[in-house]
């Protein structure tokens, strides 16, 4: 069964609803039945929420769990057939506040592994829990043989004994065995319980985390540098035994006081990877989780999808908490973000370009107190950041590992050249290798203003001959001008002279209209005349002339016979 399968998270949601340990367990056990498990698996789940709300702070990354199915989704990363989600992000979570877990209480629905007085292997004594990462438990123990001291005991937990967390177990502790530096927490023992939970034995570091440490002493800027170059030589110790520490921060490098002196200790290697294939079968880490804090993860370290981790990963961590010591705060501040955000703090990571110290500090609203547990004024830290700092923090933070220090070695003897006075190997970015990460980062807004330049440069190159053209267009213009006013000024005249001639035109037919119709009367008063005429002439022959003509003539004046 998967962690995605319906019938898990079905589980699941019902038990979430159930807040009292008693009525959770009594569900669990009519849910699950025999299915050993899916109660494993719930209850991981049930774990993981109940860790949550300390993935913003420091050093947590238990709610980074949660949201993991929603991640891979996204992603197309996938986590071994079987592992269970706590296995998924892992990193210690150090004692703060008053997390129940921290008393040896776990939260409801966690099985109970801590009892106080418990005696592991005959020989170890439980007191106290110290921290709980996502497949163990480290305890505070005193050991009573061969010798009597004080040890811390990592033990599994209960119920997380699949094949792969066991395999990773056993890689911790034999990567730990390996290595023999001063500043990386030792192995003493190592078994497992009467109950077979595998445990191994390491040395107890009372101390506080290397930032937490420096903040409370004040220590200034190169005191500082001096601790974390002992920190920077321990990580390249691991690195030369073939382990990649993976989750470097603050709260897994621990300053304790050995004869007076403050000495790092680099602890909790629960995650590294072996970079050699004969230090165990499997890989500390599970190919395609999210592992690790992503507060310190590098770019490559946060894309799912990436197989290809190497050394320089941990000198990224390095440049981070670096920065952190510098500035008083990492580069991404997860604090600003709402629980659940894993994926824009990883989009984050891989992506955006972090601000110089110099430049966090300046504009850092705690500037006062920052300054101060550097035992320094506002303006002295921001001008000791400057320069060689701001360049050696800069480089370790390159989101292009090919560019970042090659080995942690490099990155502490940097640091020590600045310490010296001397040149440090760190330099600014060219203009040109920042240009082609800009053109990279920006291409379609760099090819619309290079062709926006491009005609810009075009224009100033033909300045001289564009002003000639303009001045010769000018005139040509002007003519045109002229010569449209002139053609504007026809046509109007034209139109006008239309005008006349129309109305001239209309003036002459109606007097030819006129005329004629005169003509038309006169011809008329002439015809009326004639008729007249005809009817006076008609009016004497017939009455006057017929009269008096002799009878028998017809016509005319004459007689008739």
């Amino acid at each position: 069964m998967s962690d995605h399968d319906p019938g898990l998270m079905t589980v699941f949601a019902e038990a979430l609803e159930r807040t009292d340990p008693a009525e959770r367990a009594a569900y669990l056990d009519a849910a699950c039945g025999d299915d050993a498990p899916l109660r494993l698996r719930v209850e991981a789940l049930l774990a993981a929420h109940d860790g949550a709300g300390r993935f913003l702070e420091a050093d947590a990354t238990a709610a980074v769990e949660r949201d993991l199915a929603s991640t891979q989704q996204a992603t197309g990363a996938g986590a071994p057939e079987g592992t269970p989600p706590s296995e998924l992000v892992t990193g210690e979570h150090r004692p703060d506040g008053d997390d129940p877990t921290l008393a040896g209480t776990p939260p409801a629905g966690r099985p109970v592994a801590f009892v106080p007085g418990r005696v592991i292997a005959g020989r170890y004594t439980l007191l106290e829990v110290l921290g709980e990462g996502g497949m163990g438990t480290v305890y505070r123990a005193e050991q009573s043989q061969p010798v009597k001291r004080q040890v811390a005991l990592k033990l599994i937990k209960v119920g997380m004994d699949s094949r792969s967390v066991l395999a990773r177990f056993d890689a911790e502790r034999q990567a730990l065995a390996m290595m023999d530096h001063p500043n990386i927490a030792r192995v003493y023992d190592g078994g497992a319980t009467e109950a077979h939970q595998p445990f191994f034995v390491m040395e107890l570091v009372d101390g506080v985390p290397i930032t937490d440490y420096c903040d409370r002493l004040r220590l200034p800027v190169d005191a500082r540098l001096q601790l974390f170059v002992a920190v920077c030589q321990a990580v390249q110790h691991a690195h030369q035994k073939g382990v990649i520490h993976r989750d470097l921060k603050p709260s897994n490098v621990m300053v304790t006081e050995v004869d007076g002196r403050p000495t790092p200790k680099v602890i909790d290697f629960g995650v590294a990877k072996a970079t050699e294939a004969n230090l165990t079968d499997h890989s500390l880490g599970d190919t395609g989780a999210i592992v690790g804090t992503p507060t310190y993860m590098s770019p490559e370290q946060a894309d799912p999808s990436s197989m290809d981790i190497d050394t320089r990963t941990d000198v990224y961590a390095l440049g981070v908490i670096l920065y952190e010591l510098l500035a008083g705060s990492p580069p991404l501040d997860a604090s600003q973000f709402k629980r659940g955000a894993l994926l824009e703090m990883l989009r984050m990571v891989r992506e955006v370009d972090p601000s110089k110290p110099s430049t966090k500090v300046s504009t850092a609203d705690a500037l006062p107190s920052i300054a101060a547990n550097r035992a320094v004024d506002p303006d002295h830290l921001k001008r000791a950041l400057r320069g060689d700092l701001d360049w050696i923090v800069m480089k370790a933070l390159e989101k292009d590992r090919t560019r970042r220090y090659e080995t942690a070695n490099g990155l502490g003897a940097d640091i020590l050249r600045h310490l010296a006075s001397e040149p440090v190997l760190a330099a600014p970015p060219s203009r040109s290798y920042r240009l082609r990460k800009f053109v990279r980062k920006h291409r379609a807004g760099v090819i619309a203003a290079s062709l926006v330049l491009l005609a810009l440069v075009a224009g100033v190159a033909g300045t001289t001959w564009g002003l000639f053209e303009a001045r010769r267009a000018a005139d040509a213009e002007r003519l045109a001008r002229l010569d449209a006013q002139e053609h504007e000024k026809k046509a109007v005249a034209a139109a006008e002279g239309e005008r006349l001639a129309r109305l001239d035109a209309q003036d002459k037919k109606r007097l030819a209209e006129e005329n004629e119709k005169k003509a038309v009367a006169a011809a008329e008063e002439e015809r009326k005349a004639k008729e007249t005429v005809e009817d006076v002439l008609r009016f004497v022959e017939s009455k006057v002339f017929a009269a008096a003509r002799p009878k028998g003539q017809h016509g005319g004046l004459g007689y008739t016979t």
